[in-house]
């Protein structure tokens, strides 16, 4: 906000006022939003212990900095936002267009030439063991009949 004082001159306010009203974040604590709040707080749940379990083991540098490995996505899901759409709802629709539903959807064609073949194919190899069993069964029982008659 600024006042300006002018000698004769009536006093004028000038506010600013952001562009766009869907911008302006309602404050919980100090200048932090609900949802920044929830993951700092999940953040340092999860780091500190970390940090004070691993620094006697593998020394205090190399544990400070693996517990600033393992706060950075609670940051990320409590700062990023693109376009108004928070981290993980963002992450969300991108896996869904990349890789659950892709992209370049391909037609597939049936070949009906392609099946009328096989169906032919089929059928001359069915053809062909009934007549290799029609021989067979008068081999077999016609040469019993010859031999009782």
């Amino acid at each position: 906000m600024h006042i300006k004082y002018g000698g004769d001159e009536p006093m004028a306010i000038a506010v600013d006022v952001a562009k766009d009203p869907k911008a302006i974040k309602s404050k919980f604590i100090g200048n932090f939003t609900k949802r920044q709040v929830i993951c700092f707080g999940a953040a340092a749940v999860v780091g500190v212990p970390f940090y004070l379990l691993t620094r006697k083991v593998i020394g205090t540098d190399v544990a400070a900095l693996m517990m600033v490995a393992v706060m950075l996505p609670f940051f990320f899901v409590a700062m990023y936002e693109k376009d108004g759409v928070p981290a993980e709802q963002y992450l969300k629709q991108v896996i869904e267009m990349k890789f659950i539903r892709p992209g370049i959807r391909r037609y597939k064609v049936e070949n009906l030439y392609e099946q009328l073949k096989e169906r032919e194919l089929k059928e001359k190899e069915v053809e062909a063991l009934e007549r290799k069993q029609k021989r067979w069964k008068e081999e077999r029982y016609g040469k019993a009949e010859k031999q009782a008659g």
